[in-house]
């Protein structure tokens, strides 16, 4: 939907808060955020979603003042001030991002010598599950859409082997471009991985799919 379709369902249906796909998925997103990362990313992603839906947010000050020809009435100011703001929250949050995503490649640098599984599927397919069985972690585990937010990595211990096992983050079909460029660091993990093993959800009735 857009800004526009938005407020306008809004009018017509007072008192109830109007949701498009994209802003239910960025709810739910901004709930199970935990860790600084993850929060820094949720909050790319809901500036970067809020952005073009700021047009008509201040059209109640340009009724009050009337500006003259070739002249910006206060209510443009203010929405291109809003938008520079933005901008620039953007701007800084991606800085801190990519120190995180540095600081995450030197750690898996020093992991070279150990052979490396990246756990990848849908969310909720049970990914955090496995996990849990194969490394005797305790990863947080419920049955809902992104219950976690964060990809995470445990030590599993096979035939005489130190192997590392990374859990990242599950996704769904047609997820947003701009969601997935701001979640792409959590799975910054899996190009280091030796092996992808792929979780599908066998109740599914489209798992070949």
């Amino acid at each position: 939907l857009s800004g526009s379709q938005v407020r306008n369902l809004e009018q017509r249906l007072p008192g109830i808060k109007v949701l498009d796909r994209t802003g239910l998925i960025l709810d739910i997103f901004a709930k199970h955020a935990i860790t600084a990362e993850s929060r820094l990313m949720v909050e790319v992603a809901q500036l970067q979603y809020m952005m073009p839906r700021l047009t008509g947010a201040w059209t109640h000050l340009c009724r009050q003042h009337n500006g003259g020809i070739g002249t910006k009435g206060p209510g443009e100011t203010q929405l291109e001030t809003d938008r520079r703001m933005i901008r620039k929250r953007i701007q800084e949050l991606k800085k801190k991002l990519e120190k995180i995503e540095d600081a995450r490649e030197s750690q898996a640098e020093n992991r070279n010598d150990i052979f490396h599984i990246g756990i990848v599927g849908y969310t909720n397919a049970g990914k955090s599950t496995l996990t849990n069985r194969l490394t005797g972690a305790d990863v947080y585990v419920e049955d809902k859409l992104f219950a976690t937010l964060d990809s995470t990595t445990r030590k599993l211990y096979l035939d005489g082997e130190n192997i590392i096992l990374s859990d990242t983050v599950g996704f769904i079909r047609k997820l947003p471009t701009h969601l997935v460029e701001a979640f792409k660091a959590t799975l910054e993990e899996l190009k280091f991985a030796d092996v992808l093993l792929h979780v599908i959800d066998i109740s599914n009735p489209e798992w070949e799919t």
